[in-house]
């Protein structure tokens, strides 16, 4: 039987100024472990410390500019586009774009605090 998922949980974000994170799926909302699908809002000039994840992401930008840092060079994702980061790829994410972004956001296995790995 499909199960609804009534609403998802508002997770704490890194970075400033803050960005929201509403989870539908994962271990905070659903108590799922093989991914997580987030809808993230992050306001012109949020950023992130870098970090290399131990698990891939699928991030689809719906508006607004992801920036997508990586070793080695950047890029930037459009309103219309996705990236994909793999897991042990070190990353950072920004959106410089005056409008922020507003992106989801599919983690496999599903984000954990602990599997994150942020730069100090």
């Amino acid at each position: 039987m499909p199960e609804l998922i009534e609403k998802p949980s508002r997770v704490t974000a890194a970075g400033e100024p803050p960005k929201l994170i509403d989870e539908y799926v994962g271990g905070v909302n659903t108590g799922e472990s093989r991914l997580s699908i987030a809808h993230m809002r992050s306001p012109s000039g949020w950023a992130e410390p870098g970090q290399r994840p131990e698990f891939d992401e699928f991030t689809l930008v719906l508006n607004g500019t992801l920036h997508v840092e990586y070793e080695g060079g950047a890029l930037d994702v459009a309103a219309g586009q996705a990236v994909q980061t793999k897991a042990g790829e070190w990353v950072r994410y920004s959106s410089p774009d005056p409008a922020g972004a507003e992106y989801l956001a599919v983690c496999l296995p599903a984000f954990t605090p602990d599997t994150v790995h942020r730069d100090a």
